[in-house]
């Protein structure tokens, strides 16, 4: 089937174009177990960039794409969040990303394979038709079962459904580790059962939690964080102005105390830090992509001992002192996946939330005329809104709602 799409190749100066392809439809696998089943045709409805998109264009640049196009092709189409109608059942799904021969796609192992919509061996929705897995194809809550025009306040919302997925994740894997880490030393200390105390160190986790870096990652983390934890203290920190509209955001919306480390050293924002939060921090989590994360929480001691440095940034090497992170008895994990069960929870949550009023619009037209100076000088600048979405198929919007 022959479509127009935005896709990446390998190439110096050109690495995203849009034009005509030839798309593929083989089988896949969406969990270890399942039989093979061949896509289904889905029109994209509504996109939204991630970060992602970008570093995939810079690999193309630099010839590193290869291993990321579907088997026997020289390209890729991008995009890995948003919306699309599925004519052969007349509803709107969202996309679950990943599938692939693994058992649990939260635990992918060395024996396993695995692939993404849009990032990794399988293309992706900024296209003007695409095949998707039949099982993968979520549905929207059933407040809107029956619909054959997607409110645009809801289509901003659920753009969010990956990353806030991943939170739902991060926040279901800090319970398990805050338990299992420090269930011992509160059975200890209060007397009580095994059980008890799993209970009240699973709580205690989040008794004072930094999240360091304001994005979209950062934002959902700390709203997993409040929704599950309304006693924590939450504490963002960040280089925006204390008057930014995603700082006023976040503080009305994911209740919050806010940190400007603009213009403060690692070690001011680390005494800053514990000057807020009353205390070290007992999570520590790391999203902002920046290597001063680590030097804060572990060189200049931010996160406590006993605590849980969650490591979700890409791109920043994470290193500490063996002989004080040993004693200090701290924890580092990093994992960036979900399952369905997970895309599914932030489905419903999203559609309920305000954060579409973090979504800015640009124009398919302007988008498709230069994919690359789009990227480059609208959609990831300094200037650029939280998060930036494209109505990909207008006839099936409703502008009104």
């Amino acid at each position: 089937m022959k479509t127009n799409a935005t896709y990446f190749v390998n190439d110096e100066k050109r690495p995203l174009r849009y034009g005509e392809i030839n798309l593929i439809n083989p089988p896949r696998r969406r969990l270890r177990g399942e039989e093979p089943k061949t896509g289904v045709e889905a029109r994209p409805v509504f996109c939204g960039f991630c970060g992602t998109d970008l570093e995939l264009m810079r690999m193309g640049g630099r010839n590193e794409l290869t291993p990321k196009f579907p088997a026997g092709e020289q390209r890729l189409v991008n995009g890995h969040e948003g919306v699309v109608w599925v004519p052969g059942e007349n509803r709107f799904a969202v996309v679950l990303i990943r599938g692939g021969d693994s058992f649990d796609p939260t635990r992918f192992t060395e024996d396993e394979s695995y692939f993404e919509y849009g990032c990794d061996g399988a293309d992706g929705l900024f296209a003007d038709k695409n095949y998707f897995h039949p099982d993968m194809l979520l549905r929207l809550p059933e407040a809107y079962s029956g619909i054959t025009k997607l409110p645009l306040s809801l289509a901003k919302k659920l753009v969010f459904s990956d990353p806030y997925a991943c939170a739902v994740f991060q926040h279901e894997r800090l319970c398990d580790i805050g338990e299992a880490q420090n269930f011992r030393v509160v059975m200890a200390r209060e007397r009580c059962s095994e059980a008890k105390a799993r209970e009240l160190a699973a709580e205690e986790t989040f008794a004072r939690v930094v999240v360091y870096g304001l994005g979209t990652t950062g934002l959902f983390i700390g709203d997993q964080i409040r929704r599950g934890h309304p006693a924590a203290k939450l504490l963002f920190v960040a280089r925006s102005g204390a008057d930014s509209p995603k700082v006023r955001f976040s503080k009305k919306h994911v209740p919050s105390d806010y940190l400007c480390a603009d213009g403060l050293t690692e070690e001011e924002t680390a005494a800053r830090i514990k000057e807020r939060l009353g205390g070290t921090a007992t999570v520590f989590v790391g999203t902002s992509g920046a290597a001063a994360e680590h030097e804060i929480a572990f060189r200049y001691g931010a996160l406590g001992c006993n605590g849980i440095y969650d490591s979700f940034s890409l791109g920043p090497r994470v290193s500490f002192d063996s002989m004080p992170f040993g004693f200090k008895n701290q924890v580092i994990f990093a994992s960036i996946n979900f399952t369905r069960k997970h895309m599914e929870n932030a489905i419903e949550i999203l559609s309920q939330s305000r954060f579409d009023e973090l979504v800015e619009l640009i124009d398919k037209n302007d988008f498709i005329k230069d994919p690359m100076d789009a990227y480059l000088n609208r959609i990831y600048t300094k200037s650029a809104p939280l998060k930036t979405a494209v109505v990909w198929n207008e006839s099936y919007i409703d502008r009104e709602n």
